[in-house]
Order: structure tokens, then C-alpha cells, then sequence
């Protein structure tokens, strides 16, 4: 395989550099037209597709709340209360899952590509329109490759390790076996998930700046590139004084815009029980409803922002790399020509 080029270029110019917030907010700015244009463009045609794909999951799923509304008809005729097991349907939410996870992952790629560039036209003075549609799909490309390999470091290992400290200390079991309850292996495993969750929030932080670096090299490349500029002291300490605001207000956000979509709730609730009869498809439909708003709602607010910041950092760490390399190499410095 050859070796991958970097094909981003290091800003240059003897002015002082701006801050991490500044440049992101001139960033906004400068480029809030196609910004937006890209952000209203990608929001409104995955939730369109979210629609669509959720629809389809409860066609398929019928016969589940067909089951449900049977057996609450019977336990009804019989006199006995009713309390609907919901197993079935995780088993289809788990199973569908990574359609969601998809459409999430590629509209999040494309918005990155959105931003990174308009960083780069901001920083290095290169203009948007000057990448062909060839290489903006190539970009985008190397966004969602970036995006798997690092979901296959960060969350294998938390979720193996809730898998097995729930066969291992679940209440399911009827007996203390195979681990005594009370006993220091099995405190150690049924705190395992919270050991690996912790590691899994660090290996997401230093590979934060990888869909930024994708923008010049390879999945690969950029995960490398994004390791070695987190795991320093000042790097890593930026990352994260960037990463806590941002997750705190994409969770404000996404709390807020939640609960301002409640009223949705008994709307859909009541038009889908009057349209098919059946409580249990309106009722989670109802659930469902003001959750996807409010992510779409959330998503339109914070991730041009998130994903802007993260670009700007990581051009930012890069320069401040490569400034004390093109110190030295300078005529009239030793070691230089």
C-alpha cells in the first residue's frame, strides 16, 4: 500500500494566530451560508429518511402489537391485569439499530466535510468550490471509514464488558453461583462496565480530531494523526476543555428540544390509535415521536458547531507541531541551509 500524503497545507504568514473559539466562530461567519445551506440540507433529508425507515420498522413489527392488543383483549375479558412484556420489541429496536446508527454516521460525515472545508478555506485561504464532486465524495468517504474504525476501538469493549457482568451478576440468577454476591470478584466484575465506559471515553477523546484529519489522509492515518496530537500534555487538555462544553450543550440541547416536543406525544398517539386501532403502535410511535424532533432539532444547532470547533483544533495542534519543525529549518538557524 503506498503511503498516505498529507495533502493538507500548514498555514502560513507571520501574523499571529487566532484562538481555537475565535477561528471557529469567524469560521461560522465567513461560511454561514453554506454552512446553514448544508446543515438544513442534511437535517431535513435524514429525518425525512428516519421517518420513513421508523414506518417501515412498525409495518414489519405488526404482528407484535397485534400480539399485544390480543393478549390485553384477553386478559381484559378474563378480569386480570394486563402488563404487556416488551421484549420482542428491544429485540427488533437492537436488530434495527445500526440502519439508525448508519443514517446518523453519514449524515454526520457529511456535515464534518461541510466544516472541515469551510476550516480550511478559512485558515489556508483555499476556496470551497475548489475541490470537484469526485474529491468532496472521496472526503466523504474517508469521514465514514474514520467513523467505523473508531466505533470498533471505542465500544467493543464496554459492551462486552456489560455483557458479561450481567451473565455473571444479573438478578437473573437464582443462585450466588458462579460468583458469590458480596465478594470482591464480584464486586470487581459488576463494576467492570463502568472501568471500560471510562476507557471508552478516553479512546473517543483521543481520536476526536481523526474526522478532521481525514480531510488530507487516510481512516487509518488520521486515527494515527489524532493519537499523537491528543496524548500530549497541552493536547489532550485542549480536547478536553473543548469536548465538556460541547457534550454539555449538545445534552442541553437535546433535553430541551425534547421537552418542547412533548405536546406531540398525544398527537401522534391519538391519530395512529384512531387510524389503526391499535394502543400499542400509537403509544410508542407516541414515544417516539418527540425524541427523533428533538435529535433533529439538536443535531441542526450543535453539530456545525461541534464539528467546526474540532477541525479548528486539530489545525491548530498541526501548526503548532510543525511551526518549531520550519523554526529550525529557517536560513540562519542552526541545522538550517
Amino acid at each position: 500500500m503506498p503511503p498516505q500524503i498529507d495533502r493538507t497545507v500548514p498555514p502560513t504568514g507571520g501574523s499571529p494566530e487566532r484562538g481555537v473559539t475565535a477561528t471557529t466562530f469567524a469560521v461560522l461567519r465567513r461560511h454561514r451560508g453554506s454552512v446553514a445551506g448544508a446543515t438544513a440540507r442534511v437535517v431535513s433529508l435524514c429525518g425525512l429518511v428516519a421517518l420513513l425507515t421508523t414506518a417501515t420498522i412498525f409495518a414489519l413489527a405488526w404482528p407484535v402489537f397485534t400480539h399485544m392488543r390480543n393478549q390485553r383483549i384477553w386478559y381484559h375479558h378474563a378480569e386480570d391485569p394486563y402488563l404487556h412484556d416488551n421484549t420482542d420489541l428491544a429485540l427488533v429496536a437492537l436488530g434495527t439499530l445500526p440502519l439508525f446508527l448508519l443514517l446518523l454516521g453519514t449524515g454526520s460525515a457529511a456535515l464534518q466535510t461541510v466544516c472541515s472545508r469551510a476550516v480550511a478555506a478559512g485558515t489556508h485561504g483555499h476556496a470551497q468550490e475548489d475541490e470537484s464532486r469526485v474529491a468532496v465524495a472521496a472526503r466523504l468517504r474517508r469521514v465514514l471509514a474514520v467513523y467505523v474504525l473508531r466505533g470498533l476501538i471505542v465500544w467493543p469493549l464496554p459492551v462486552l464488558a456489560a455483557v458479561v457482568a450481567h451473565r455473571l451478576t444479573g438478578y437473573q440468577l437464582d443462585t450466588p453461583e458462579p460468583l458469590e454476591r458480596g465478594s470482591w470478584p464480584h464486586a470487581l466484575v459488576e463494576a467492570s462496565p463502568a472501568a471500560a465506559v471510562a476507557i471508552a471515553v478516553l479512546l473517543r477523546l483521543a481520536l476526536s480530531l481523526a474526522p478532521a484529519a481525514a480531510a488530507g489522509l487516510g481512516p487509518r492515518a488520521a486515527l494515527r494523526r489524532s493519537w499523537s496530537l491528543t496524548w500530549t500534555r497541552p493536547g489532550f487538555a485542549r480536547v478536553l476543555a473543548l469536548a465538556l462544553p460541547l457534550a454539555a450543550l449538545t445534552a442541553g440541547t437535546v433535553r430541551l428540544a425534547t421537552e418542547l416536543c412533548l405536546p406531540l406525544r398525544p398527537v401522534v398517539r391519538t391519530l395512529l390509535e384512531q387510524a389503526t386501532g391499535n394502543f400499542f403502535a400509537a403509544y410508542y410511535a407516541g414515544i417516539l415521536a418527540p425524541v427523533l424532533v428533538g435529535v433533529l432539532v439538536a443535531a441542526a444547532v450543535t453539530l456545525p458547531l461541534t464539528f467546526t470547533a474540532f477541525a479548528a483544533l486539530h489545525d491548530h495542534l498541526r501548526s503548532a507541531r510543525t511551526r518549531p519543525l520550519r523554526a529550525e529549518d529557517a536560513p540562519g538557524v542552526r541545522g538550517g541551509p
